[in-house]
């Protein structure tokens, strides 16, 4: 509480005004999500920036993801890289910790439930510590040394403000990592007595992930470096540290300049010259902020209470716009080179565009809400990234699902990028090779390990790569549970990539393929249990698996993934209608629906899935095959049902603190879900260009289209009490369906809804 308390006195002392407009920067507070298990940081970041200095409190457990978390009390150093929200870990390259007196690097062998404090790590106060977009410090109490760091898109910028010492310096520290990373290479050079370089190849999430390091300091220094091997629980490990020495005077400040690069030396010692060339850090901290301030200039909301101080509605809005502009992060050097998914390293062609390189495709989370936003508020983005996972599916002969470092996880299931490209080609979105991407969409879909980059280790191919599911898929017509794991939900999801496809083949001309893929689209069909009313597992022999509980979890061990049938029964976006048939009618689909609300939220099995959080009943809105559910009463004829639950989600699932979130936030999507709920209105089907509406927060929201036109909310009656929809106007014409399209949207105009205390008729 005490960092929102913080925020909100500062936005009374200070002014919202800058010479352009509104400060949206005053507005995010990047403690939100950084405690329970959120898993995001508040690391100093440009929007989409490659990398993200801050501050590395924990490397063991699972909330160690981002390298941060709020209810630590120590600090092992501030490491560049880092991952914000996601469920699994890695990076935590190059940790640098300014020290005074003796600098104790010995090793302590983790004990079970450790965080992975490090035994140079300072311990430090909240009080002492501060974070906004594009800048972080904090006070390093066991050295006195006072933090700072802001950064550019490929460089960190620190300045340290040492005390009085004969014996100050840094170390840096090349095996430090988050979670228990395998360092396979570690290099260290002192090029001379102001600049030293690293590098650092490991294999964790990313199997072969290689970095470049380039550091200068604003003042000599002398050094030593130690490489020795230890004895841990895997075996000898070994490790690689350099320890630079020097006297400080008090109040005395030193700069380090870093870049990082996945090609060469030369690529990080480019990067650093071209975005770094002077030591002036409150120079860098300002175009850090300018940056920000123009990204989250594209919305603007204001409630009653917003002139003299921000509601928490408005913080939590920005903070999400800002967690949603932090992936995919650039990943390319600023000649053109960059490291592509064959792990070659790749540059620019003749004549080609200059165009940055991504990595950091949470695919399986933002295809749901973040990639429909972007196609709202930056469509020119996502339309690069497409390009962009066009390319990787080149180097390495298929687009991935989950990128990281240029590496293919193979994390999680789908191939969600057919509904990136499907619903930038429905609203018109099309400035990307639609052939090739039709092509690319189709080589996901079908069981085909040839032709795959021999990057990959080969025990990747099968269950993540190209999982057998999609063999059975084709053969059988169904996946057998008891031949494939996740089968329900993978199954599922492949009937909505499927329909996907047929959507971009019809609007191709092929007919052959918009039949194929229409017919796999209803394969959701085979996996509905008529008798229980439930999505179930069907084995090899066409009998369901017994026993059954519906609020069973078995995390990523069972016939669902990361949830139970209780929230993948729902998972039909792309034929609602066919799902409300199925189940009985309108009724009994309204009758299901309101019990998944009101059931109990007890999870039954074993090993319960962590993921499954943020509970309603049996409703999960902290993960994501749960995020569409709530409007699925618009299609049912109970509107009211869609404001009540949006504003109870928005309310009680959302906060300005730091456990604020109730699931990882995935790398923008649970954020962009507030974003939409919030200005009122949710896509249900990306692919289809329609939007359901909900329940809006704010008295007034103006979206400010890369067209110059702007699309503006305006809520009159609107109150805490006053949750349901009265009536809508679009641009002057009475709206009496509960939803609007796309192209209404981005043609500008205005939407006025009136709120009332009680539920009404209106979208019914």
């Amino acid at each position: 509480m005490r960092h929102t308390a913080l925020f909100l006195l500062l936005c009374l002392l200070g002014s919202f005004s800058t010479l352009e407009g509104r400060n949206y920067t005053r507005l995010v507070n990047l403690f939100i999500g950084t405690g329970g298990h959120g898993h995001t940081h508040p690391a100093a970041v440009v929007p989409h920036g490659m990398i993200q200095p801050g501050p590395d409190t924990r490397r063991l457990g699972w909330d160690a993801c981002s390298g941060y978390h709020y209810s630590d009390t120590t600090i092992n150093g501030f490491a560049h890289t880092r991952l914000s929200g996601t469920g699994c870990a890695d990076f935590g390259d190059f940790l640098l910790m300014p020290t005074v007196g003796t600098q104790d690097v010995s090793y302590v062998q983790p004990k079970e439930g450790d965080i992975g404090r490090c035994p140079y790590a300072s311990s430090f106060s909240h009080e002492n510590e501060k974070a906004e977009p594009g800048y972080y410090s904090v006070l390093l109490e066991r050295y006195g040394v006072r933090a700072e760091m802001t950064a550019t898109e490929r460089t960190a910028l620190h300045r340290f403000t040492f005390p009085r010492a004969d014996k100050a310096g840094f170390i840096l520290d090349l095996d430090y990592a988050i979670q228990e990373q395998y360092n396979l290479e570690m290099d260290v050079e002192v090029v001379d007595s102001f600049t030293v370089r690293a590098r650092r190849r490991s294999l964790w999430w990313a199997y072969n992930q290689e970095l470049f390091f380039v550091a200068r300091f604003s003042r000599p220094f002398t050094y030593d470096i130690l490489r020795d091997t230890v004895k841990t629980e895997r075996g000898d490990e070994p490790r690689c540290k350099l320890l630079l020495h020097f006297a400080t005077r008090e109040g005395e400040q030193v700069l380090v300049k870093a870049s990082v690069s996945a090609v060469d030396y030369v690529g990080a010692e480019r990067n650093l010259d071209s975005e770094q060339p002077a030591w002036d850090f409150e120079g860098t901290r300002s175009a850090a902020s300018r940056k920000w301030n123009e990204a989250l200039a594209c919305i603007d909301v204001q409630s009653k209470d917003s002139e003299d101080c921000p509601s928490e509605e408005t913080v939590i809005f920005y903070t999400a716009l800002y967690h949603s502009l932090l992936a995919p992060s650039i990943f390319c050097d600023v000649d053109g080179r960059f490291r592509g998914m064959d792990l070659a390293v790749h540059t620019k062609a003749a004549g080609e565009p200059a165009e940055a390189n991504y990595t950091v495709f949470s695919l399986w989370d933002t295809f749901r809400a973040l990639h429909p936003l972007l196609s709202i508020i930056d469509p020119a983005a996502n339309e690069a990234y497409i390009r962009n996972l066009i390319r990787k599916g080149e180097e390495g002969g298929i687009v991935p699902k989950w990128d990281c470092a240029s590496n293919y996880t193979g994390c999680m299931i789908g191939y969600h990028f057919a509904s990136l490209v499907a619903d930038a080609y429905a609203k018109g979105y099309r400035n990307f090779d639609v052939e090739k991407a039709y092509k690319a969409c189709r080589r996901m879909a079908e069981y085909n390990p040839d032709g795959l980059t021999a990057a990959i280790p080969r025990w990747k191919l099968k269950t993540e790569i190209m999982p057998a599911a999609r063999l059975y898929k084709n053969e059988r017509g169904y996946i057998p549970c008891d031949l494939e794991n996740e089968s329900v939900a993978k199954a599922l999801e492949y009937a909505y990539d499927d329909w996907c496809i047929s959507q971009l083949a019809e609007g191709l001309g092929d007919r052959e393929g918009a039949a194929r893929y229409a017919g796999l689209s209803e394969a959701w069909k085979n996996y509905y249990d008529d008798v229980t009313g439930f999505m179930r597992g069907v084995d090899s022999l066409r009998n369901w698996r017994t026993p059954f509980d519906p609020c069973r979890s078995t995390h990523r061990a069972d016939d669902y993934c990361e949830g139970n049938a209780w929230q993948w029964t729902w998972f039909v976006p792309h034929d609602v209608e066919g799902l409300m048939r199925r189940m009985g009618g309108k009724k009994v689909f309204l009758c299901k629906l309101d019990s998944l609300f009101s059931v109990s939220s007890e999870l039954t099995g074993e090993n319960v899935s962590a993921d499954i959080s943020g509970l309603v009943g049996q409703y999960a809105h902290g993960n994501e095959p749960s995020h569409h559910v709530i409007h699925l009463y618009n299609y049912a004829g109970r509107p009211h049902r869609t404001q009540e639950l949006a504003d109870s989600i928005l309310h009680s699932l959302y906060a300005a603190v730091p456990d604020g979130l109730s699931g990882n936030e995935d790398c923008g999507q649970m954020s962009a879900w507030y974003l939409l709920n919030a200005m009122g209105f949710y896509q249900v089907c990306p692919g289809r260009p329609v939007y359901s509406i909900g329940r809006p927060l704010f008295d007034r929201t103006d979206i400010r289209l890369s067209h110059g036109k702007t699309f503006s909310i305006r809520t009159s009656g609107n109150s805490r009490e006053a949750k349901y929809i009265k009536s809508v106007r679009l641009n002057g014409k009475r709206l009496r369906r509960p939803f609007f399209t796309h192209a209404e949207l981005t043609e500008g105009g205005v939407m006025e809804i009136e709120m009332s205390r009680r539920p009404t008729k209106w979208g019914r």
